[in-house]
């Protein structure tokens, strides 16, 4: 990308590379992530009189999908890795 902002150019580049019978969806929120359905492309123009594409979620109440899978959010960098802390051996009652 040679601009701040994705382009309509850089998200079809992106895309091209991707399997055209999955699903899009939108990953929002790093410090809650959760997947979301795209419903919408809609193209309109911005306060600066620049055109601007918006991808939309569906307004049906399933259109947020649930928490992002953790290997997702770890490859935006929304989260590091988590590792299960070390095993320790259970202590019995008694002090044993």
């Amino acid at each position: 990308m040679t601009s701040p902002e994705m382009t309509v150019g850089d998200l079809i580049d992106l895309l091209s590379g991707c399997d055209p019978n999955a699903p899009v969806r939108q990953a929002m929120n790093p410090f809650f992530p959760m997947a979301h359905c795209l419903a919408q492309v809609l193209q309109s123009v911005d306060e600066t009189g620049r055109t601007v594409v918006y991808l939309a979620e569906g307004r049906d109440e399933d259109a947020q999908l649930g928490h992002l899978p953790p290997e997702v959010a770890i490859e935006l960098t929304w989260q590091g890795p988590v590792q299960a802390p070390p095993h320790r051996p259970r202590r019995r009652a008694g002090g044993n």
